[in-house]
């Protein structure tokens, strides 16, 4: 159990709001496997000013179960603290300010890891926030721009000097995106720097890395991205290890086939069946990943373009491999 400001997290795993993943039905999939503390994807702030239907689609966590946090990018203190307002209204339980994304097109306009230049800048906007919302703020970032421009101790200190209740640190620079390694010390060093919950994110791969993380870098939570994808099982496996001492087994093809089905219907439900075939070809993707006519299987995938077609490659897949 962990405490955000006055909200109560019930274990120490966290999903992280992978843009393009983190939708609602992977939230809820997440959260029926243990999951502690989800997150949208990344949501515009002038997008949900300006009440972008789109925008306010990836904002909605009406019937999501609690604790859910909302995150947000941009680079105008007033307009994101006017977005978590709107945010909190849509029944966010924290606000999560995005200080770390390394896509062009978002650094490019000033937000995301392009604020880890600014720290001025970053201080304005999570005041802004937390004056304007009355649940929690957390900050997620990365180490810095480059090596040469490390700036997570700064940020880290302004963050909670401005109010902030958690920060989530990404241990790469922006230059690295996501290849080489992640430096775990660098978790540890502000951890040791903070006194507000520090979670530590990046090269997660199984329940064990977390266990090692904590462990290394006494960070209050881990935050599991990549290593989720086609396994919502990794955080039930995560959770039982940091509590209970053990991994349960790895899931069966018949079980991996199973959850499949259960995001496609998810995602159906959530956003119209058309939307749905063409988002779950990658996550079925995911899911086949290492099992016997993977490739094979793949080419179908992505030919599908109904419901009927998906579940029969679904059905087929379990015939095959179970």
């Amino acid at each position: 159990m962990l405490k955000i400001g006055d909200v109560t997290i019930p274990n120490r795993v966290f999903a992280a709001p992978m843009a393009g993943v983190a939708d609602k039905a992977f939230r809820i999939l997440a959260k029926e496997y243990g999951c502690g503390l989800v997150f949208t994807e990344m949501i515009n702030a002038m997008g949900l000013i300006y009440k972008q239907a789109r925008t306010e689609k990836l904002a909605d966590i009406k019937g999501e179960l609690p604790p859910v946090a909302i995150q947000i990018f941009g680079s105008e203190p007033e307009k994101m603290g006017e977005a978590a307002h709107i945010a909190e209204s849509m029944g966010a339980d924290l606000i999560d300010l995005n200080m770390g994304c390394p896509t062009p097109k978002i650094v490019r306009n000033g937000a995301g890891a392009a604020l880890m230049l600014d720290i001025r800048r970053c201080r304005m906007i999570i005041r802004a926030v937390t004056q304007a919302v009355k649940i929690p703020v957390t900050v997620k970032m990365r180490s810095g721009w480059d090596q040469d421009h490390l700036a997570y101790l700064e940020l880290g200190g302004a963050a909670e000097q401005e109010g902030a209740h958690a920060v989530t640190l990404h241990a790469r620079y922006r230059m690295q995106f996501y290849s080489g390694h992640a430096d775990w010390k660098q978790i540890a060093r502000l951890k040791k720097n903070l006194s507000i919950p520090v979670i530590g994110n990046g090269d997660i791969t199984s329940p064990e890395d977390a266990f090692r993380m904590i462990n290394e870098t006494a960070c209050d939570a881990v935050m599991i991205g990549r290593a989720a994808l086609g396994n919502p099982f990794i955080f039930q496996q995560t959770v039982h290890l940091l509590e209970k001492g053990t991994v349960f087994t790895m899931p069966t093809v018949l079980e991996r086939m199973d959850m499949a089905r259960r995001q496609l219907d998810l995602t159906v439900a959530s956003k119209g069946e058309f939307v749905a075939v063409k988002e779950m070809r990658k996550h079925l993707g995911w899911y086949i990943k290492g099992l016997s006519g993977a490739a094979s299987n793949r080419v179908e995938i992505n030919r599908a373009v109904d419901y009927r077609q998906m579940m029969e490659i679904i059905e087929r897949i379990k015939m095959e491999c179970g």
